[in-house]
């Protein structure tokens, strides 16, 4: 059977029945769900037709909206120039005869206005057509009132009369504001009729004092008639003034304080004066026409810039409205078509045997193999039970059972994947673990013995070449706890005493490669809590790495701390390119531990190395951009890790460094006196930058694991002080190289033994005559006396100090005295 006659499943094959029960009552699944569609289809028709016959109408009254303005523009157009001729007609009446060519001229602008309203009156159906026909009719005798003003049989009154009623007639049709539903709209139509009645008042003064003004008096009830006009007028302007908007409002004024405006105002004063009947000053009609007309002109610019408006809105108005019929229309075409697509899913979707299966694959999905992996991440060596097979829902035809079986299938297929990769993460992650470990352990011992080494060197060279060896071991043991920090082990080193936070930005400063770019900005004071120190130490050693891989070698990164309210904020801020938007919150999702790092790529193993001690210590960790260039990583340090009393500090001596430089070949008898522990000074802004020709740095130490009083790898990168404890004197056998000598003969000239350390330096007295060192001759014939022992870490300041010093003397000379810190070597 082919596809096309394929039954649906549940379908019902019968004998075919037809009418009105078949329609009523279908047996078969598609027939159910089509009668479904079909009252549905009913209902949905019925809401979206109501609706769009709502819409229809808003967009048929938005086209006769547009269509009434328009006709109400033409009709104003007319009303102008039979304005005008109105005047005119007026003054030739009142005795003006150089009025007559002029009126001619008019005539005929009259003529025009009228055939365009008559060519916009030909369409029976626009609104308001009708009305304005009526209208016209008031002005059908226009012709015969041209004769009888032509042949001089015309009254002045009488003429100016018929042209107000025509004129008033017209005015008061005010078309669209029937058809006008929106609010702007209808206040624009107001404002313009409202500008058209004072404007034909205007017009109406015009040409009635035009007559007087020409028969230089005022005739019987001409006065009373002129007050009237007058008041007309400025009614007519104050009932525009309450529907124009601003911009309308001040063209309007601009137009009435205009330079005829003003001049026309007092020839209308002179008027107002005149209540006697004879105009008491001589007025020149033709100036009092002029005046006036341009006054009228611009009332008529303001009237048709408010009618460019209103038609601006009519059509905005009618496109909206056109816009809303298009989307209802496609809403409604859509909605038709969602209702059949559903109804075509839902036979092939909506049966019961399928919602069974359905939820069997959900609980597949969602409990039995997400148990089955989480109990392989369980410790134990017991393999756990693969999950429950798939059931087949009860009554299901063949063609369920065979999506059951298939589906049983793909979670026995999926319990093997997922069960395979769980054990490959388990045994690397256990794999990692143990190698970071061996790592750990390896370079551990690794960094002893540099240790030792250093302390039995005397080469600065070869020491400059060991204290770089003792850097990159200290790199290598960083990478290896970032291995621990990744598989969730703890790092064995810890610290019991709270310890400042600039020695453990100092400690973090040792494990990155080029530290001397870093500077420590303004870094408030702040003890951490011992039990952090190690793994705050690598959350700033990993974020000040990848500050300055990512910035360029020439510029600093930058290192801000400071106590706020919630607890302690640390910045680290590079000047690199900074970092794309996505990128940006991709780093922040892996700091924030949101990503699994076997995963991801090798690049960004720092990031989840951060990410995970942050989790371990409540750190909020988050990257944004610096305000100017590259990025900043805020480090907001909670309360519970910060310790609140400062530990007490030894007081710290300061050496007196010799005035001269050494020469090479009395390093073997000039000796630096014991230094005793110095004391910590206060967080100061430090700047490691290269110098010309630099000698081996010694970056942060390492962890050692001595007997006592050595201090352990912690103390020294925090530059804890540590007093010497008193040692007994005992006999120490002359150096073989370097011949014994004796301090006291030494000074007087004679050939006393000299006290020697264990290393075969000479121990000197400071010389109270002079600052400079000097050579002692070698009493070989007498045997030693005894030293006192030092300790490593003795020795280790002792060489540190003295190769500071040389190397000050190769740069220039030396100040007689200086302090130093036991993070000098750094």
């Amino acid at each position: 059977m082919s596809a096309r006659h394929r039954p649906a499943i549940g379908e019902v094959d019968g004998p075919a029945s037809g009418g009105l029960a078949t329609l009523v009552r279908p047996g078969t699944i598609r027939g159910r769900l089509a009668r479904i569609l079909v009252f549905s289809l009913v209902l949905v028709l019925a809401l979206l037709g109501v609706t769009i016959a709502g819409q229809v109408g808003s967009y048929l009254a938005a086209g006769d909206t547009v269509s009434s303005v328009s006709l109400a523009l033409k009709v104003q157009d007319f009303v102008h120039e039979v304005q005008r001729e109105r005047g005119l007609t007026n003054g030739m009446l009142g005795g003006e005869t150089r009025f007559q060519q002029t009126v001619i001229t008019q005539r005929t602008a009259t003529d025009k206005a009228q055939a365009a309203l008559n060519q916009a009156l030909a369409d029976d159906s626009a609104p308001g057509v009708s009305q304005v026909r009526d209208a016209l009719s008031h002005l059908s005798g226009l012709t015969s009132t041209r004769e009888s003003v032509d042949a001089g049989r015309a009254d002045r009154n009488a003429t100016f009369q018929y042209y107000t009623d025509g004129i008033a007639a017209l005015n008061g049709l005010q078309l669209g504001l029937d058809q006008a539903q929106d609010p702007q709209l209808r206040r624009g139509l107001q404002a313009l009729y409202a500008l058209a009645d004072a404007k034909e008042y205007t017009g109406q003064e015009r040409g009635f004092l035009n007559g007087v003004f020409a028969a230089n008096k005022f005739g019987a009830g001409e006065y009373i008639h002129f007050t009237e006009i007058r008041a007309s007028k400025q009614a007519g302007l104050t009932e525009y003034a309450r529907y124009a908007t601003q911009p309308q409002q001040a063209a309007l004024d601009t137009a009435l304080r205009s330079d005829n405006a003003t001049k026309a105002a007092a020839s209308e004063a002179v008027a107002v004066a005149s209540t006697k009947g004879p105009i008491e000053t001589q007025t020149d009609s033709v100036t009092w026409w002029n005046q006036m007309t341009a006054v009228i002109d611009s009332e008529r610019k303001v009237q048709q810039t408010v009618g460019s408006d209103l038609t601006a809105r009519a059509q905005d108005l009618q496109g909206q409205a056109s816009t809303t019929l298009a989307v209802f229309l496609a809403l409604a075409l859509l909605a038709v078509a969602a209702e059949v697509l559903l109804v075509i899913s839902s036979i092939r979707s909506i049966v019961r045997p399928l919602a069974a299966l359905a939820t069997e694959a959900d609980d597949v999905a969602t409990r039995r193999l997400p148990a089955s992996v989480a109990a392989w991440h369980q410790p134990g060596e017991v393999e756990p039970e693969p999950p429950q097979p798939v059931r087949t829902p009860p009554k299901a035809g063949a063609e369920i059972a065979s999506v059951a079986q298939a589906l049983d299938r793909v979670q026995t297929t999926a319990f093997e994947l997922a069960s395979e990769q769980a054990l490959v993460r388990r045994n690397t992650t256990e794999s990692l673990a143990n190698l970071g470990r061996r790592n750990q352990n390896l370079v551990r011992r690794q960094l002893n013995f540099i240790s030792e080494f250093e302390q039995e060197e005397l080469d600065p060279s070869a020491l400059g070449n060991l204290f770089e060896l003792d850097h990159l071991a200290t790199r290598m043991r960083r990478n290896a706890e970032s291995l621990l920090v990744l598989v969730g082990e703890t790092s064995p080193r810890r610290w019991a005493e709270p310890l400042s936070l600039s020695d453990v930005i100092r400690a973090g400063l040792s494990e990155v490669e080029d530290y001397r770019r870093v500077v420590l900005r303004r870094v408030d004071e702040a003890l951490i809590a011992g039990a952090v120190v190690s793994e705050l130490a690598h959350m700033l050693a990993e974020l000040i790495e990848n500050g300055l891989a990512f910035s360029p070698p020439d510029l600093e990164v930058e290192i801000y701390g400071r106590r706020i309210a919630t607890g302690y904020m640390l910045a680290v801020v590079d000047h690199g390119v900074g970092m794309a938007k996505d990128q940006l919150a991709k780093a922040n999702a892996r700091l924030r531990g949101e990503e699994d790092f076997i995963v991801a790529p090798t690049r960004f193993l720092g990031h989840y190395v951060v990410g995970r001690l942050a989790q371990r210590l409540g750190i909020e960790v988050e990257l944004t951009v610096s305000p100017v260039s590259g990025i900043v990583a805020r480090l907001l340090l909670p309360p519970e890790i910060l310790a609140e009393n400062k530990p007490e500090t030894p007081k710290q001596a300061e050496i007196k460094w010799p005035s001269a430089e050494p020469e090479a070949p009395a390093l073997a008898s000039t000796g630096v006196g014991e230094i005793p522990p110095v004391r910590a000074e206060g967080v100061q802004p430090m700047t490691v930058t290269e110098r010309p020709a630099p000698q081996p740095q010694r970056p942060a130490q390492h962890q050692a694991q001595p007997p006592n009083p050595v201090r352990t790898r912690q103390e020294r990168l925090a530059g804890t002080p540590v007093t010497p404890p008193v040692v007994p004197v005992v006999p120490a056998q002359p150096t073989p190289s370097v011949p014994a000598v004796s301090p006291a003969s030494a000074s007087a000239g004679g050939d006393a033994p000299a006290q020697r350390t264990k290393n075969g330096l000479v121990k000197r007295n400071r010389s109270r005559t002079s600052e400079e060192p000097q050579s002692r001759p070698a009493a070989s014939s007498r045997p030693p006396t005894a030293v006192e022992k030092r300790s490593p870490d003795e020795v280790r300041s002792m060489l540190s100090s003295f190769r500071t010093g040389h190397q000050r003397g190769e740069r220039g000379p030396l100040p007689a005295r200086v302090n130093t810190t036991q993070e000098e070597h750094r």
